[in-house]
Formats: structure tokens, sequence, C-alpha cells
């Protein structure tokens, strides 16, 4: 038994590098907001964003391909999308902070990409 422990460690040091990466998050004057958060808490705590975009995302389950725009509201409903921009001053990364159905999917540090 004692021969093996260089498995266990070696075991627990794999799995502790497949650990899921954790969510980001964004540092505001009125606290901390992150992935899953609802937008009126984002806008509790960092404010109204600088600029800011809405759209209607397509739905697509698993394995699908999204409905075409034209047929969209036909056959598949979509899901409101924002994409709210901060601008947090010299020496700093702009963020982009999307959401979906008004809660927050995620956090973009840097140049915005969709």
């Amino acid at each position: 038994m004692l021969g093996g422990w260089w498995k266990v460690a070696a075991l627990w040091s794999l799995g502790a590098m497949l650990q899921p990466v954790g969510a980001e998050s964004l540092r505001c004057t009125g606290g901390s907001v992150t992935e899953g958060d609802l937008r009126i808490t984002l806008m509790d705590r960092c404010g109204a964003p600088r600029l800011s975009d809405a759209y209607c995302a397509p739905v697509a389950g698993p394995g699908f391909q999204p409905v075409p725009p034209w047929l969209g509201s036909f056959v598949a409903p979509c899901v409101v999308t924002e994409e709210w921009l901060y601008d947090r001053g010299p020496g700093n990364l702009p963020v982009t902070v999307r959401l979906r159905a008004g809660q927050v999917q995620s956090i973009h540090y840097g140049q915005a990409s969709r």
C-alpha cells in the first residue's frame, strides 16, 4: 500500500488540473458581478454602460443549426441578448458584458468580439 501513494498523488494532481476554469467577474465601485447575476444587479453595482446594444439571438438546441432570421419568428423564438460596454478609464481594458434573457452570460475583457 505504501508503494501506491504516488498513484494517489498523480490522480489528485490530474484532477486538480481538470477542474473547470472559474467564470470571469467584473469589479465595480458598488461590488463585483459574475456570470449568472441579474441585469438589475449589474446596473446596481456598475451603473449604466457607456454603450449598449440589443438583438434577438436565434435559439438553437444541441446539435441544431440556428434558424435563419427570416424564418425564426415563425419557427423558433429568439432570446433577447444585450451587450453592454464599460470603459473603465485609462490603463484599464474595456469590458463587454453579454446578457441573455436578463442574466449575465459572459464577461469579456478587451476588444469586443461576437
